[in-house]
């Protein structure tokens, strides 16, 4: 089955931490550690909130808002698709990835549309 793992930052630390949060070489080896694992399928990095834009549709006009999105205390920094067993599988994938420090791992399994 499907997972979807989405590596949530905090706003108001979005260096997850500074010094004693996880340096990006802890994310390398996460990520070259699933990778070898031959489950991922698909993921992403994003860049920071504040080159984000907002698009959202008010019934006759679109309003577009540059960002950080302040009403919101959580951004999604990137993620992984991984198929693997089960739910419980995916956590203990989630369980090893930095972003788990400062930070948290949010698990959907992908809908099968």
């Amino acid at each position: 089955m499907k997972y979807a793992l989405l590596l949530m930052g905090n706003v108001a630390d979005a260096e997850c931490g500074a010094d004693e949060g996880p340096d990006p070489s802890d994310f390398m080896a996460f990520d070259q550690e699933i990778n070898e694992a031959g489950i991922v399928v698909g993921g992403f990095a994003l860049d920071g909130a504040e080159n984000g834009v907002r698009v959202s549709n008010t019934g006759t006009d679109a309003v577009v808002t540059s960002g950080p999105f302040a009403e919101s205390g959580e951004f999604v920094g990137g993620s992984y698709v991984i198929d693997v067993t089960d739910i419980d599988e995916a956590i203990a994938w989630a369980k090893k990835s930095p972003g788990a420090s400062f930070g948290h791992i949010e698990i959907r399994p992908v809908a099968d549309y």
